[in-house]
């Protein structure tokens, strides 16, 4: 029966890698659909009391196991790494081939889950509104501000981290949103895919510091904040979109096109490359938009955010 419980975990898990993986679903949400949420919460501030350290160093192994709820914890990240590890080769697939239609699909995952937090936050004020106004201006500054070329070194991958795993627990927010924000996102997929330990490394211990170091943080303001917190992060998400537009990207699109027509990987990259530097305004060269399906990807992604919702709210009636 033990067994079959931590399966069920691990499934759990699956699911909130899953949605870490796709920007616009947050790995906090399905924590909440599956109702693990709370104990997430308890266990993380279960590892920031100094007493359950103290029960290693008087030898308590497994009073401190216990405390800490450590076998729920192995099952959920054993499922959450096997969905990241499983899914990422799909994610770095499809943005390589289909990027106007993946990012539609990440467009309208995203708008929708902003609906969603409009549509939590009851008895609007004017103070509110300037609450959300504030997270559209940080969110349309940092995605506009930020290069679309971010360091590669590992103390810029571990810092990304630290913050990308600060939103697993928050509702509404992803963490591989934080990634797509700071211009990381595929970075990381392709690092997973190749196996590139000494930047799987860096990320790791960047989500070990930051879970450690901000859950209580989050967790306190969340207790006493609330609902400005809410809010920002609403304005926030709204605001980001400007980031996720399919056709913002020229180049990646010029480069799915070589790559539908038989093109090698590196030597579509290199094309593209070189018509970078060369200055070339590359819309012109652009031979399908993809409107069609950008518009039908979208409402993809909006059906997802609004199934999950709706399987919420049913579970907690």
């Amino acid at each position: 029966m033990s067994l079959i419980k931590d399966i069920i975990v691990a499934l759990k898990g699956f699911g909130m890698g899953a949605a870490n993986v796709i920007p616009g679903v947050s790995g906090g949400t399905i924590a909440l659909l599956t109702g693990i949420f709370g104990r997430i919460i308890e266990c993380l501030n279960s590892l920031m009391e100094i007493e359950t350290w103290k029960l290693i160093l008087k030898g308590q192994w497994k009073e401190f196991w216990k405390k800490v709820d450590g076998r729920f914890l192995v099952a959920l990240f054993i499922g959450v790494v096997a969905s990241i590890f499983s899914l990422a080769r799909l994610m770095e697939y499809v943005l390589n081939y289909y990027p106007v239609q993946t990012w539609a699909f990440f467009f309208g995952m995203i708008a929708a889950s902003g609906v969603v937090m409009l549509m939590g936050i009851k008895g609007w004020k004017a103070v509110d509104v300037l609450w959300a106004v504030l997270g559209l201006v940080l969110g349309v500054l940092i995605c506009t501000l930020s290069p679309t070329t971010t360091p590669d070194d590992l103390w810029f991958i571990a810092i990304i981290g630290a913050i990308a795993i600060c939103t697993m627990i928050l509702p509404g927010v992803s963490g591989s949103f934080i990634l797509l924000i700071f211009g990381k996102y595929e970075y990381i997929m392709n690092a997973v895919n190749e196996m590139n330990i000494p930047v799987l490394i860096a990320l790791v211990i960047g989500c070990g510091v930051g879970i450690l170091a901000f859950s209580k943080f989050l967790h306190w303001l969340l207790a006493r904040f609330e609902r400005q917190t809410m809010l920002v992060l609403l304005g926030f998400v709204i605001g980001s979109l400007v980031r996720v537009w399919p056709w913002s990207d020229p180049s990646a699109i010029i480069k799915a096109q070589l790559l539908q027509q038989g093109a090698e990987k590196e030597a579509a990259r290199e094309a593209v490359a070189a018509l970078v530097e060369s200055g070339q305004n590359l819309e012109p060269l652009i031979t399908d938009v993809h409107y069609l399906g950008a518009v039908l990807f979208a409402f993809v992604g909006i059906a997802v955010v609004g199934a999950l919702e709706y399987f919420g709210n049913k579970k907690e009636a």
